[in-house]
């Protein structure tokens, strides 16, 4: 399918330079660019609704918020990033 699409005139070149290095075509860019996006939304949605559960699930009781914070911090910080 074809679109047309706005840009300013730097994000246009910048879009040109960086399409040119990764050897693919604008179009090719473009439908990088938003197919990675809707991967972020669609993490973001499901973590909101994990959220959404566990904190429906043990209410804001301050010694559990507590531990689930530390359980967090603990888990990122053996996650590579």
């Amino acid at each position: 399918m074809k679109t047309a699409i706005s840009l300013t005139d730097e994000l246009f070149e910048a879009v040109e330079t960086n399409a040119k290095k990764l050897g693919v075509s604008r179009s090719q860019f473009f439908a990088m660019g938003a197919e990675k996006l809707i991967r972020q939304l669609e993490a973001e949605e499901i973590t909101a609704a994990y959220n959404r559960v566990y904190s429906a699930e043990y209410g804001e009781d301050p010694e559990t918020a507590e531990f689930r914070k530390e359980a967090a911090r603990r888990s990122f910080e053996r996650t590579e990033w």
